[in-house]
């Protein structure tokens, strides 16, 4: 019987900041998500500082590209069906940019893949 006060004061005791604490409207986890975030956030300052850097150096260049390019890219994605009859863009030594259609015997459409017909099964 003596060693259970101690304990039960004990438990009294660290039980009554806990309390305190959520009383001021959040958990241990609402803290502690908060404190990790908190973190986060002062570990990518300088990161998302350089990145807003960049975006202010080449944000103007990419609005007025997309703006005099805007129309011209929609109009040719409209009339491309098939991204995959396509090679990869080349620019060209003069600057021009090309884009290749692929030879037919190389673009086969996804799930046209030709069976041999001599009854054979591959195992």
């Amino acid at each position: 019987m003596r060693h259970v006060i101690p304990i039960c004061a004990l438990t009294v005791a660290l039980a009554l900041p806990a309390q305190a604490e959520e009383d001021t409207g959040q958990s241990l986890m609402e803290q502690g998500a908060e404190l990790f975030f908190e973190g986060l956030r002062k570990e990518m300052e300088p990161a998302l500082e350089d990145l807003q850097g960049l975006v202010s150096q080449f944000g103007p260049a990419m609005q007025s590209f997309f703006e005099e390019m805007g129309p011209a890219l929609a109009e040719l994605a409209g009339e491309i069906e098939d991204w995959s009859a396509y090679e990869a863009p080349e620019i060209l030594p003069n600057g021009d940019i090309i884009i290749r259609k692929k030879p037919e015997d190389q673009h086969e459409e996804p799930g046209q893949i030709e069976e041999e017909t001599d009854g054979a099964t591959e195992i």
